[in-house]
């Protein structure tokens, strides 16, 4: 099975950049299955039920999230399950929403950090107990593991080595050049990268972004403008060990105005 794994969905120009490369690269590279980061998709943070149909509707079968999930509450009511979209996982009992989703016989999970982010409950342990609850294992299981720590992720995609298909990192929006398949079959990568403006910071106008620096005082962001970029790795997995095969990254341009 060929999985593509998309990293961080900026804004209006980030999901024009799904729509418009997304089905080709499902016919390009023959995928089966396609996850994607969400929870920048509405105006750069946060994602609302008519983003994630545009998403759905361009070739995404699941949507992920992290931190910004909350952003926006129209999204919430649909947390449920009424559409393919998970929050983290190790969330406290009694949250909105689902750490994972079922879909064929692959497991989407969705971790969230503790380094430099809202100290929640344990990503470790929370994988641990899901895997074993899991009486019937699903043989394919993919983790997007929203962090901002290098290390964390790391420590996490070694943790899980030979019990889970993939660990990719999400949240920086920088890709990382370190994909790899760990001795004990889990496909690994530090950080997917993200879909937005090439011209930005991190996705962001930049002009914004360097005053907030220059004046540590607040101000509103906005998404950046101009040639968008789409990060993503493809991950190939045996569909009955659950083992990878090989990770690859799978970047495109998108001209302005396409």
């Amino acid at each position: 099975m060929r999985i593509l794994l998309i990293g961080d969905i900026i804004g209006r120009p980030g999901r024009k950049a799904v729509k418009s490369l997304v089905p080709g690269l499902r016919r390009e590279y023959g995928i089966h299955f396609v996850v994607a980061n969400g929870e920048n998709a509405a105006g750069g943070k946060g994602l609302t039920s008519a983003t994630a149909e545009a998403l759905l509707e361009s070739g995404v079968d699941v949507i992920t999230s992290g931190n910004h999930i909350w952003a926006q509450r129209d999204i919430i009511p649909f947390l449920g399950g009424q559409l393919p979209i998970i929050r983290p996982l190790n969330y406290p009992p009694g949250v909105p929403g689902q750490g994972y989703l079922i879909k064929g016989n692959v497991m989407v999970v969705n971790l969230q950090g503790r380094a430099f982010m809202r100290d929640i409950e344990c990503p470790f342990r929370a994988m641990d107990a899901l895997l074993e609850q899991m009486q019937d294992k699903m043989p394919i299981v993919v983790v997007d593991f929203h962090a901002e720590a290098t290390s964390e992720k790391n420590a996490l995609g070694r943790y899980f080595d030979g019990r889970v298909s993939a660990v990719v990192g999400t949240h920086t929006h920088v890709a990382t050049a370190d994909t790899r398949v760990f001795p004990g079959g889990t496909a690994f990568v530090t950080d997917i990268g993200m879909v937005g403006p090439t011209d930005s910071i991190i996705g962001d106008d930049i002009e914004t972004v360097v005053q907030r620096f220059l004046t540590q005082m607040p101000s509103r962001l906005v998404v950046g403008k101009g040639d968008c970029l789409l990060n993503s790795v493809l991950v190939e997995v045996n569909e009955v060990t659950g083992r990878a095969i090989s990770i690859v990254r799978v970047d495109r341009e998108m001209e302005q105005g396409l």
